[in-house]
């Protein structure tokens, strides 16, 4: 099975920019999409974005879209997101996740989720 790790989390102050990794190891081959969703405090988890890993296209939530970035680079089985001009409302633990079947904007759609990052940004 594939197991996904997250880094790159931390605090940051608005405007400023950060990238979260995702590290797939295992059966990486077994989800073609790849996706990263955020949780902030009393929230439902969300769709931030999310990779085909063999045809490169990508999905994004309109809350982030021309502010976040997501690649990856199949050489390391890595998922990137980049996040730039960063808002206090962005706070959240972000969690990287591999899609199983259905919609690539519903959590419900994903069968491998990582333990997640925290990312806080400050006013």
């Amino acid at each position: 099975h594939v197991q996904l790790e997250e880094s790159g989390g931390g605090l940051v102050q608005a405007g400023r920019s950060l990238r979260l990794s995702c590290a797939a190891s295992g059966r990486t081959f077994s989800h073609n999409v790849m996706g990263w969703f955020r949780q902030g405090s009393g929230k439902e988890r969300e769709f931030v974005a999310a990779i085909s890993w063999s045809t490169i296209r990508t999905y994004y939530a309109d809350s982030v879209k021309g502010r976040f970035t997501i690649s990856r680079d199949n050489a390391k089985n890595t998922v990137y997101l980049q996040m730039d001009s960063l808002k206090p409302e962005d706070t959240a633990v972000y969690y990287c996740a591999g899609h199983g079947s259905g919609s690539y904007y519903s959590a419900a759609s994903y069968s491998t989720w990582g333990q997640g990052t925290q990312v806080t940004v400050s006013s």
